[in-house]
């Protein structure tokens, strides 16, 4: 075949344009080399035929030709790019086509084409026929339109998309091929490209077609214009693709990614399933409902297994979400029971555990609830419902409630793939109303620890007017190793207490009872401050010892209780004296009736169970109207720790200078204006408004120690007791004040001096200078004596010992709300 023949034969049987062919044997060595081969490489037919085709290529690509042979052999040809070594030593990159000729006389010859890529060849350049047959017989949607944008050509693929064959499309605009859709839209991108030359590559476009009723499609669509010889624009070549199932599954996981986002995000169980309503509307449904059991929004343990009587199952609407303002859609309400028909679809979800789904609902059935508030009742087709999907909440295999989603305004029912969406949606839910539910389980039990370990309730007294203010440093459960207190004492006086326990959470408030509980214990036996914090501090050190010497014992249970401090003050009404003593706790300010504020100069003993100096007390007298202000060192805290504590008592007392309507709102107020509502540590603030009892309240006598003098006491605390009204309590009283007069006569040394204090109680006290406490006894038929406090016990609703510096105080107590019969 001659050089001139195979140039032909190549051109006739490739439609290759500015391509150079060569021949070459099975061998690998050039049998023909024609002009365009010399044109392209500079080599003449003498320098190259007879010689192997591999000297022409550059050392990497030379190396492969053996396996290039070897493909061609097997797959009978081959295609792809190659570097050429140009005469003079210039690479040139080329594209080159292998295929197998017949050379007459039937030896085996390769026809090689060489395009050369650096001159700008476009590579293959197909003949009219060979684009016809890419175009039309190519899966994607062709059309051509002219610059009146009026369709002139399209293949058949595009009829797949609606809007009739090539023939009916012919010499018509876009709406009036395919109306309802949004042509106006793709229009403009034609307009577009027409304009500027630019093609618009990847614009998709979302909306309904006929063959597609009520579905959503989505379409990927390029344009590019179309230019005549003059480079005047012809009109713009569009191509489009079907990318429906990308565009619904790009909005699922758009969806499932706002749910994880927007699910969850606090531990409040309503909250909760109210986001999966939102999240749901309007992207997948119209109308959304969340229906939870009683006991999961309790924050109980659902029941296992389906409901003993399925006609009863006690649901609550959580959640609800709509398309339209104000949820007409829904008949029951949030927080109102959702009793559902025994057997309709959302009781058989909960039951089974299964979803379930219904392309079109019987438009007059009535909805599935019963027993609605109001007697409202209404059926599919007037609340404008057609399509449900109704999937349970399950979380750890067990059935929380059900969540139910309807389609009204879009007209395409719920199929398969939205069933499994939906399951996804309520499943990444259930986890979070699961935790929310856990969360209120634990937080209800820790309330009410909280609630028992402090008062919820202080004590009615006449000595203090009272306010406390606590806030934890554990938002979550509520919980903190701070504590307060207010313990009456006998003779009218109140102890005020204020603690604080190293930690936070659980744990502290666990110390932090014990030694609550401690201190209402000691304070029970009415010891002086110092004592009281004597006794707590042996007591921690102790509980440290014996915790601390157990291995299988509770971690950390010493280290919550050892380091903890407490300030304990005794206020007595009836002559305004305070007495107050610290272990490692922060000093009580003082309000003056005035409104100026100090701090008491208190001294500071060691945190309970620290071992060290014993603790000591100082005694102020306040004036009436005075407030105390106890606190935990947590009110001082502050971010700059460098900060002076002088700084903080300024900001502190600047805080209580400021005039509030009532003493709880002035604790609240302090606060609120020192500490963020997100504390590092716990804040506990205990304010007393001081009070005086009038000088009619208080009745005193000193006695002589003479047995004689006993008739006389009884005869005098009868008169006051006339003097107060309370004629009807003189029996009693003058029994007690005879007794206890009698004792401190025949038993103990020094001054004796009897007191009647007419508070919430008649009170007697008759004080001596002995140093020993009476004890009660049960005499024996026979005795003579030791009945006098055996009768005072008796008669009276409590009483009991105290020591003073003088000597004791032995007190008992009558209620005026209820006297004794």
């Amino acid at each position: 075949m001659g050089t001139e023949e195979e140039q032909d034969v190549a051109r006739q049987r490739f439609d290759v344009a500015d391509a150079a062919p060569l021949l070459l044997d099975a061998q690998g060595v050039v049998r023909s080399w024609t002009r365009d081969a010399e044109r392209l490489l500079a080599y003449t037919p003498a320098e190259v035929v007879g010689t192997k085709v591999a000297g022409l290529l550059a050392a990497e690509d030379a190396a492969r030709v053996p396996e290039l042979v070897e493909r061609c052999r097997r797959d009978g040809g081959w295609a792809g790019l190659l570097t050429a070594q140009r005469k003079g030593g210039r690479p040139v990159r080329l594209m080159v086509r292998i295929t197998p000729a017949v050379e007459p006389g039937g030896a085996a010859l390769w026809l090689v084409l060489l395009s050369d890529m650096a001159a700008g060849a476009r590579g293959w350049d197909m003949s009219r026929t060979v684009l016809e047959q890419m175009v039309t017989g190519s899966p994607v949607g062709i059309a051509i339109v002219d610059a009146d944008l009026r369709c002139v050509w399209s293949n058949a693929a595009l009829e797949q998309f609606g809007g009739g064959s090539a023939r009916e499309r012919l010499g018509r605009r876009l709406a009036e091929i395919q109306p309802g859709i949004d042509s106006e839209s793709i229009e403009t991108q034609m307009r577009r490209v027409l304009e500027s030359g630019r093609p618009v590559v990847g614009y998709e476009h979302v909306g309904q077609v006929r063959s597609a009723p009520h579905r959503e499609t989505a379409h990927m669509m390029s344009f590019t214009r179309l230019d005549d010889e003059q480079g005047h624009p012809m009109g713009v070549y569009y191509t489009v693709v079907d990318v429906t199932e990308r565009h619904r599954a790009r909005q699922r996981l758009a969806l499932l990614d706002r749910a994880g986002e927007h699910i969850g995000r606090t531990l409040d169980i309503v909250r909760t399933a109210q986001e999966l309503a939102d999240v749901a509307v309007p992207g997948f449904a119209d109308f959304v409902c969340v229906d939870l059991l009683e006991s999961v929004l309790r924050g109980a343990e659902p029941p296992a297994g389906p409901p003993a009587d399925p006609g009863r199952v006690p649901l609550r609407r959580a959640g609800h979400q709509s398309v339209n303002a104000g949820v007409p859609e829904a008949v029951v309400e949030i927080g109102e029971v959702a009793a559902y028909v025994a057997g309709s679809p959302p009781i058989r979800s909960l039951s089974t555990g299964r979803s379930w789904r219904e392309e079109q609902l019987d438009p007059l059935a009535k909805e599935w609830a019963t027993d609605i508030p109001g007697g409202r009742t209404a059926t599919f087709l007037e609340l404008g419902l057609h399509s449900v999907i109704i999937v349970p909440i399950r979380a750890r295999g067990i059935s929380l409630g059900v969540t139910s989603f309807f389609r009204r305004r879009r007209q395409e029912p719920f199929d398969e793939d939205d069933l499994s969406l939906a399951e996804d949606l309520v499943s990444r839910a259930a986890v979070c109303v699961d935790n929310a539910r856990r969360y209120t389980r634990e937080r209800n039990a820790a309330l009410v620890l909280q609630r028992s370990l402090l008062p919820h309730r202080l004590p009615e007294q006449n000595a203090v007017e009272v306010a406390a203010y606590y806030r934890p440093a554990d938002e979550l459960t509520g919980l903190g190793g701070d504590w307060y207190d207010l313990i009456p004492l006998s003779g009218a006086r109140v102890a005020l207490v204020v603690g604080e326990v190293p930690g936070h959470g659980i744990d502290a408030a666990a110390a932090m009872g014990r030694l609550r509980t401690a201190v209402r214990t000691l304070a029970a036996l009415d010891l002086p401050p110092e004592e009281v914090l004597a006794h707590l501090d042996d007591l921690v050190a102790r509980t440290g010892r014996e915790e601390g010497g157990e291995p299988d014992g509770p971690q950390g249970a010493d280290v919550q209780v050892a380091g903890a401090g407490c300030v304990y003050v005794v206020y007595d009404p009836v002559d305004g004296q305070c007495t107050m003593a610290a272990a490692g706790h922060p000093a009580p300010a003082v309000v003056l009736p005035d409104g100026s504020v100090s701090f008491v100069d208190l001294p500071q003993g060691p945190p309970l169970g620290a071992a060290g100096p014993p603790f000591e007390a100082v005694e102020l007298a306040l004036a009436e109207g005075s407030t105390l202000a106890l606190h935990t060192d947590g009110l001082l805290a502050h971010e700059d720790e460098g900060r002076a504590v002088g700084a903080d008592r300024d900001r502190l007392r600047r805080a209580l200078e400021r005039v509030a309507p009532s003493l709880d709102l002035r604790c609240r107020a302090v606060v609120d204006a020192l500490i963020p509502d997100r504390p590092d540590d716990d804040v506990a603030l205990l304010m007393a408004h001081t009070r005086l009892l009038g000088a009619d309240q208080v009745a005193d006598w000193d006695l002589p120690a003479d047995p004689a003098i006993v008739a006389d006491a009884r005869k005098e605390a009868a008169r006051q007791l006339a003097e107060w009204g309370l004629d009807e309590l003189a029996f009693t009283t003058e029994l007690v004040v005879s007794e206890l007069v009698t004792n401190a006569i025949r038993h103990a040394e020094g001054p004796i001096r009897l007191r009647l204090i007419r508070e919430r109680a008649l009170i007697c006290e008759v004080s001596d200078g002995g140093a020993t406490a009476p004890h009660l006894r049960h005499p024996r038929t026979t005795d003579e004596g030791g009945r006098g406090l055996l009768l005072v016990s008796q008669f009276t609703q409590r009483w009991g010992t105290r020591f003073v510096p003088e000597g004791k105080v032995i007190w008992a107590e009558q209620s005026l709300t209820d006297p004794p019969a």
